[in-house]
């Protein structure tokens, strides 16, 4: 019986693992999405420089941020909602920089990162 309540526990332990860093993994998806669609706007022209740089350190902001929350090792469920909330106002804000009226001009050539 006792071997039976072992692997149950081993089991269980190994699911809720596996979620966390898959939800790790989901955070860090997104992340690396929002920073390619920042850089497809840069090379379109869509995303200015200066709106490229505070997009970025917006991204800055978020990876410090989860770094913080993930120093004891794991997220929360309010440490990913938190770090949520954080990746869905950065996306708004790309999209919104990407559809301004703002754009480089195209003979212009691209400058920085």
């Amino acid at each position: 019986m006792n071997k039976i309540a072992l692997i149950a526990a081993t089991l269980v332990t190994a699911v809720a693992a596996t979620s966390v860093a898959a939800s790790a993994g989901s955070i860090n998806r997104t992340q690396d999405r929002q920073l390619d669609r920042i850089e497809q706007g840069r090379k379109s022209g869509s995303i200015t420089w200066t709106e490229g740089l505070k997009l970025r350190a917006e991204q800055k902001r978020i990876a410090n941020r989860k770094a913080q929350l993930n120093s004891k090792g794991y997220l929360t469920k309010s440490d990913r909602r938190e770090l949520n909330s954080m990746q869905r106002d950065a996306s708004y804000n790309i999209t919104k920089e990407r559809h301004d009226a703002k754009r480089r001009p195209t003979w212009l050539p691209r400058v920085g990162k």
